[in-house]
């Protein structure tokens, strides 16, 4: 049984990529619903036999052209989207990963409509997506000290 996206029957389960150089962390303005013109990071769903590290390490080429490696869970956010009625209209458990960038240049594609290196203290004047406002509520003070980059 496959999980729809759009009111789905049972929670999808997500991903999203922290990349961290010199203290900017990589935005992107997201392309598609949920969240279409919001700031997130680079990320996207877990496909039917693969990993979360997996897919985070696709999703990561997919939408910025980066090649990453060695995924370290940073957090889980759920994201819960209700609609007028009170129907459950998404529901995403998103696992958010620390990956290491090992090449490629950074560029917007496939669900992602622009890119942009934030300095971590600068991502608050962006309009970012519920989940990742939770993300970084929570993971701040961690973010300051990681870096992606060797």
């Amino acid at each position: 049984m496959t999980s729809r996206r759009l009111y789905p029957d049972r929670p999808v389960i997500g991903v999203g990529a922290v990349i961290i150089c010199d203290g900017r962390i990589l935005l992107e303005k997201r392309g598609n619903e949920p969240g279409k013109g919001k700031w997130s990071v680079p990320g996207g769903i877990v496909e039917l036999g693969e990993s979360p590290e997996q897919a985070v390490v696709r999703e990561v080429q997919e939408e910025t052209g980066l090649r990453v490696r060695k995924p370290i869970l940073i957090d889980v956010v759920n994201n819960l989207t209700m609609d007028e009625t009170g129907k459950i209209k998404y529901d995403f458990v998103i696992i958010d990963y620390l990956v290491a960038v090992e090449g490629g240049d950074a560029k917007a594609a496939s669900d992602a409509e622009e890119l942009n290196w934030v300095p971590l203290n600068d991502v608050h004047n962006y309009s970012l997506t519920l989940s990742i406002q939770e993300f970084f509520r929570r993971n701040m003070e961690k973010l300051e000290k990681l870096s992606s980059y060797p």
